[in-house]
Order: structure tokens, then sequence, then C-alpha cells
């Protein structure tokens, strides 16, 4: 719960001022010996901590995600495998998975969309990191538009796509090969651009660093790039751009 949310209990007498009392008194943090939950992240910084879960033991992953939906009401993990979602499920019935993305997620309250993000992929293969990136932006409450298979090898389909481009308030343009495709959209619009390099390329790709390398040295302008399949990272900050363009602040992450 957050610390407004708190407040106004207690103001509607739904909460006593001795519970409330006991909420602030609480550690920022929680350890449960292998992993310390991060409870007032979202006080700090407007979002709530996210479960990375691949590598993780099955136990600690369970056990995490259950603490993280008793304090939050809410869990999102990304990374997560099919095997991971049905241990989950087992404990929290009402998960959700998606296996495109790997994004394990807990959300009772949808929360309200705002703002616009565009996710822009090169090639059908670079869906799994842009589903990464959309959802994230989307589990913290932007509106996001997807534009998918625009890839520079048929540029009459991205410049068809222009105007929904260039509406949007940021846009993530995720692709792997050679990554051009993050230079021809940060040529066409005037907000910022997130570039994701994705691995998806034949032996010279080097996993990834093709596309890096070519997002690095664009010579257009207002790019920033994220590591190699990282649309978790993309998604997050695309989210933050997306909230000041729409006034907002750290208290949207109550939403």
């Amino acid at each position: 719960m957050e610390a407004r949310e708190i407040l106004e209990l207690v103001k509607n007498g739904s909460m006593s001022v001795e519970e409330a009392e006991g909420f602030f008194r609480r550690q920022p943090f929680e350890d449960m010996g292998y992993a310390k939950l991060d409870l007032h992240r979202r006080i700090r910084s407007g979002f709530p901590e996210v479960i990375f879960c691949s590598g993780k033991p099955d136990e600690f992953l369970i056990n995490i995600f259950q603490r993280m939906a008793e304090n939050e009401g809410q869990a999102f993990g990304t990374r997560a495998t099919a095997e991971q979602y049905e241990m989950v499920r087992k404990v929290i019935p009402d998960i959700q998975y998606d296996p495109v993305s790997r994004i394990l997620k807990l959300e009772r309250t949808p929360k309200e969309k705002k703002g616009l993000i565009a996710v822009v992929t090169g090639g059908t293969a670079d869906i799994p990191v842009a589903e990464e990136a959309a959802q994230t932006a989307e589990y913290f409450g932007s509106k996001v538009e997807r534009i998918y298979d625009v890839g520079v090898s048929g540029i009459h389909r991205l410049l068809s796509q222009t105007q929904r481009i260039q509406e949007a308030n940021c846009i993530v343009a995720v692709a792997g090969m050679e990554g051009a495709l993050a230079s021809v959209v940060g040529g066409l619009v005037s907000n910022p651009v997130i570039a994701v390099p994705t691995s998806v390329g034949y032996g010279a790709n080097f996993g990834g660093l093709s596309a890096l390398m070519t997002m690095i040295n664009s010579c257009a302008n207002g790019i920033a790039v994220v590591n190699i399949d990282n649309g978790y990272g993309a998604g997050y900050m695309a989210t933050q751009i997306n909230r000041l363009a729409c006034g907002g602040n750290k208290s949207d992450a109550k939403q």
C-alpha cells in the first residue's frame, strides 16, 4: 500500500492511527534470508519492485511472488518459464502468463492507461522482446500502440505508419540483424526513441552486438540505447518519459 492510501484510510476512518503507525514503522524492506524485498521502492521511484524470474530456485520464486502479492496486491515478473508459471499458479491461482514475452504477472486492479508509447519492430522475430517492452509499459499505466514487422528491408511498410509513430510521446524501436530501424525512426520523429537491439540474426550478428553497435553509433538524434534483448528496461524508461509528457510524476504509480 502507498503512504497516500494509508493516510486516506485514516482520514475516512477505515484504518486506526495505531494501524497506520505500524505501517510507517515497518522496515523499508523485508528480509527473507535469500531475498530482501524492497517494499518502499514505489514510494521512492514511482515503480514497484519487479521480479527477474530466470535462474531463481523454485521455492524462492514462489515465496517472493506470494509476499509481493500480499504486500503490493500485484506482482510482475520477467523472463519466466511455463514451468515457473505452473508452480506459482498453484499458490496464486489468478496469476497470468504470456509465453511470448515470458511475463508472469498478478494484476487484480487494472490501471488506467495514459499517454501513448509506440513499440515498433523490424521483424516478427523481434516481437518477444517488443512484447516485454509493451507489456511492461502497460503494466505501469501507459497506453501502447504496437507497430510490428516494419523493418528497413521494406521501408514502405514503416513509412505507411509515420503518423501513428509521430503521435507517440516516446517510441521503442526493437530490431536485430544490423539494427538500422532505430536510425530511420529517429529521423522521422520529434520525440525520444529508445532503441532495443535484439539477438535475432545470423552468425556475424554476434548475438545482437551488430545491432547494438549500429544503434549506439546512429547519426539520428534523440536515440538512447538499452542492452541487448532488454525489452523490460525499454518499457520502464518509456513509461518514465510518457509520464513526464502527461504532466505526471511519482504519484502516478498508485494508479
